[in-house]
């Protein structure tokens, strides 16, 4: 009889409490989105600073076990971090600022050598122009447009400065915060939990740190080693200035897959405007450092905590850049951590299924030949 309700209860048509709950969903999704694009400056802020909370606490953590108060640690680090970044700026920025300034001052001439390649290419293979009957030329032209507008907005981010200022000087305020006294948050964290899931909030939390301090780690290295590479051998086939390209493909670490692709664009056009040697001497240097990234330092760096497919990394590429902006495309390996945790613990862990069963049949379908098929 009771079998017989459910049926009956499962298969009954949708009633007037069914449509207000719908509508009541799709009312809270609403003000949630808004509530992002709204909330953006703030939302980009405490990631910012909860990600370099996980990535500090850890040395904090080891000054207070061996004794040190917590708050001479946070401020033993800061020193540290100063010193560091101070010597850094003091012998590494003003030479990249001057590269950078006679790079944009040097653009133009730049992409008309460029656009004299082309035309040279084009005219000692004639059938690319005539498979492509006039476009070529017309690529090229906006391709110029393209690079002059990329040029100029270059020029006008170095006015935005100040702001960027204002964002460093709040989220170092909030992460002094975090760092000199984070028990209580975590304590409240773990309160509002449920007791049903605060077991797996704890150790979701304890693995995000672990994944972040992964991430941080293997952006660090991985930069230093691709940008001391690319500078050098972009350098050796005399590309210059090969010491800009070099901080440019530190930077893309941050961003995986496009970020890497996106710094080599302006090494490429210059190297391009020296000739056809020189462009691919320089394709093949980028080419050699990303795959020595790809296929020695990150599985050795990170190893399998930050393991995830291209397609993820992409999507979650995309959707930050869509709805944070440039800033947020350097957020996108946090994200998708957070999610890979957030999946693994509440989901996945207490399921106990044999991954390797899933494996198999994965491969069964990929490999499996469809009908009418040779």
């Amino acid at each position: 009889m009771s079998d017989q309700d459910n049926h009956i209860d499962s298969t009954r048509p949708l009633g007037y409490g069914d449509l207000r709950r719908a509508i009541g969903l799709v009312t809270l999704l609403l003000i949630g989105f808004m509530l992002v694009a709204r909330l953006q400056f703030v939302l980009i802020l405490f990631a910012v600073t909860l990600i370099l909370a996980m990535v500090f606490n850890p040395f904090v953590a080891m000054l207070q076990r061996r004794g040190l108060n917590r708050g001479l640690g946070v401020a033993l680090l800061g020193l540290i971090v100063v010193a560091l970044l101070g010597a850094g700026f003091s012998f590494l920025l003003p030479p990249f600022l001057d590269q950078v300034q006679q790079l944009i001052q040097q653009a133009p001439e730049v992409w008309q050598r460029v656009y004299g390649q082309a035309d040279q290419f084009l005219k000692r293979y004639p059938f690319i122009q005539q498979v492509f009957p006039g476009q070529t030329g017309d690529l090229v032209h906006a391709a110029g447009s393209q690079v002059s507008g990329v040029a100029t907005f270059l020029l006008r981010s170095t006015l935005s400065v100040a702001a960027g200022l204002v964002l460093v000087a709040l989220c170092l305020l909030v992460l002094v915060f975090l760092l000199v006294n984070p028990q209580p948050l975590v304590s409240s964290f773990l309160e509002v939990v449920s007791p049903r899931y605060r077991t797996q909030a704890r150790r979701a939390l304890l693995r995000m740190m672990e994944e972040m301090n992964a991430w941080a780690r293997g952006v660090l290295i991985n930069g230093i080693i691709t940008a001391t590479t690319t500078g050098l051998l972009l350098a050796w086939v005399g590309v210059q200035p090969a010491y800009v390209f070099g901080v440019f493909a530190f930077l893309g670490e941050f961003v995986p897959i496009i970020g890497p692709v996106i710094v080599a664009i302006p090494a490429l056009l210059v190297a391009a405007s020296m000739g056809t040697s020189q462009f691919f001497l320089a394709l093949l240097a980028i080419l050699f450092v990303q795959q020595v990234e790809t296929n020695v330092l990150i599985p050795f760096v990170m190893g399998k905590q930050m393991d995830l497919h291209p397609v993820i990394i992409m999507f979650f590429t995309l959707a930050m850049g869509t709805l944070f902006g440039a800033v947020g495309a350097f957020l996108v390996m946090p994200a998708a951590a957070l999610c890979k945790v957030l999946i693994g613990e509440f989901y996945l862990h207490n399921r106990h299924e044999d991954k390797r069963q899933f494996d198999a049949e994965a491969r069964e379908i990929v490999t499996r030949r469809t009908k009418g098929a040779g």
